[in-house]
């Protein structure tokens, strides 16, 4: 974990580079997720004042979109698409797999920091559903199986 006075002398430093951007908000919290791992509570306060803008209001856009983090998340994100035609072709049943598999709900991070497993409402791959991106690459048709070897393969990796 990082030194809170460390974590706002960094997050200074992005928005004393951003804030005269217009809609510097958005690519300020980008940055400070880049460069931290996620956007720390702590660290609201200063992104509010130098953007003249209120706690709330940089609140409300960090939980607006699902992309942030106030917690560090998992060394590998694991998406699943929660969108309709992902839903028509068997994402419900591929959540409650990959919930149980990794012993963790949505919105969670097993507890080894691996995994951080979360919910997103399109990945624009509708022709080819159920949709999954693990980090950054985005892998269509996954069924419970194919979601198996695509971790496992992650593991490997570490290993």
């Amino acid at each position: 974990m990082q030194d809170p006075e460390q974590a706002i002398a960094q997050v200074a430093d992005i928005v004393a580079g951003l804030k005269d951007k217009p809609g510097a908000l958005l690519p300020v919290l980008h940055a400070v997720q880049e460069r931290l791992g996620y956007i720390p509570p702590h660290t609201v306060p200063t992104i509010a004042r130098e953007l003249k803008l209120s706690r709330a209001e940089v609140h409300g856009v960090i939980t607006f979109y699902h992309q942030f983090r106030t917690r560090p998340g998992g060394r590998h994100v694991v998406q699943l698409c929660r969108a309709e035609a992902c839903q028509a072709m068997g994402s419900r049943a591929l959540v409650e797999h990959a919930q149980a598999s990794l012993g963790v709900k949505l919105g969670q991070t097993t507890a080894d920091g691996a995994i951080s497993l979360q919910a997103v409402y399109c990945l624009g791959n509708c022709a080819c559903p159920p949709s999954v991106r693990i980090d950054d690459a985005i892998h269509a048709r996954v069924d419970a199986a194919r979601l198996d070897a695509l971790l496992a393969d992650l593991d490997a990796a570490e290993g």
